[in-house]
């Protein structure tokens, strides 16, 4: 195998050696035909020193021709290399060491390119995971204050109450006592469910499912329920809504639950007097519903806030847990639905839209 590596003609080595005794072979031949012309002794020694420095000039110029140029530019190309420079591939071409070698380099080049970016985009989703769990971790003490701050009052009132009946020997403010702390620890259940609801939708515990349906239908049971259980309250309803079924393809249970949030919202911050509206109309192939509450509005900075688990406007009429925007925001954007709210002149409007199927 060593034999047949020596033997290869391409090999810098082998050039070296045939150049090396094609050079002594031209020394001496050319030494011998001088001392052969007709010229005198001195004049064929010039004549023979002139072609010896045409032959080492000749030499010089192969030799940097085939190996300093090309080991030139192999350097510097390592060089850049190491720099973690891969833009300037080696441009030495060849069947000996030297192109060899550049084809090794080039190749080393493009895995460590690859291998770069691979670790570049390795790094990125890393600081993507890393950020992702540092949210999670505030999410989760921001949730255990909030939830330890709801529980607290309710908590309070339950054990004052408590203590309370065992000192109190009038029968109606007993079951007074007892009707408050029936009301606290049901307030308790409600917002445990809810933000059981809502850690499930977040966490994809609870997957959606689909179905075609008549919204509008939907739309009047679901307000009629929510609406007409009170008749004294002080508040204008008004409906505009389609005279014909338009259907929609999407979670039945989950938009009852959007609907049953928004509508209350609504209700619980219209002012005295003041109008309720409900909307239904088919743009663009899409269903648009709208709820309208005359009121205070909301401030303008927190228009994308009122969507944040636990947040409570200061102008709002009624103190809620703070969840039933949050629930309505991840129903909706789990199904890739566009929604929203917006200040009017007098109140507030939230709104969404559901694609409309055959």
């Amino acid at each position: 195998m060593k034999n047949s590596k020596n033997l290869n003609i391409h090999s810098i080595r082998k050039k070296i050696l045939i150049a090396s005794k094609v050079t002594g072979a031209i020394l001496i031949i050319s030494y011998i035909i001088a001392t052969k012309l007709p010229f005198s002794q001195d004049t064929s020694l010039f004549i023979w020193t002139l072609f010896l420095a045409l032959l080492v000039l000749t030499i010089d110029f192969l030799m940097s021709r085939f190996i300093t140029r090309p080991v030139d530019s192999l350097v510097g190309t390592a060089e850049k290399m190491a720099g973690l420079d891969f833009s300037s591939p080696c441009r030495v071409t060849g069947d000996d060491e030297f192109g060899k070698l550049a084809v090794s380099l080039n190749s080393m080049a493009e895995n460590l390119q690859k291998a770069l970016k691979e670790l570049e985009t390795a790094n990125r989703q890393l600081a993507k995971d890393v950020e992702k769990e540092r949210l999670l971790l505030e999410e989760r003490k921001e949730l255990a204050d909030n939830i330890s701050h709801e529980m607290k009052t309710p908590l309070g009132i339950i054990r004052a109450y408590a203590e309370g009946l065992q000192d109190e020997n009038d029968r109606e403010k007993r079951r007074k006592y007892s009707e408050i702390m029936i009301a606290e620890t049901e307030r308790m259940s409600d917002l445990i469910t809810t933000l059981l609801d809502l850690s499930a939708l977040e966490t994809g515990a609870k997957e959606l499912t689909p179905e075609r349906f008549d919204f509008v239908e939907f739309l009047e049971t679901v307000a009629g329920r929510l609406l007409s259980d009170e008749p004294e309250a002080d508040l204008e309803l008004r409906y505009e809504l389609p005279e014909h079924k338009i259907f929609v393809y999407t979670d039945k249970l989950w938009m009852e639950q959007v609907l049953n949030n928004l509508i209350l919202n609504a209700k619980k911050n219209v002012c005295q007097g003041g109008i309720l509206k409900l909307c239904l109309w088919e743009e663009k192939g899409s269903l648009h519903f709208s709820v309208y509450n005359q009121g205070c509005t909301i401030p303008q900075e927190n228009l994308d806030k009122i969507w944040t688990k636990f947040y409570r406007d200061d102008n709002s009429q009624y103190k809620g847990s703070g969840l039933g925007l949050a629930i309505v925001a991840q129903i909706l954007s789990m199904q890739g639905l566009n929604f929203g709210v917006q200040n009017l002149s007098d109140g507030v409007q939230f709104y969404f839209s559901v694609p409309i199927v055959s």
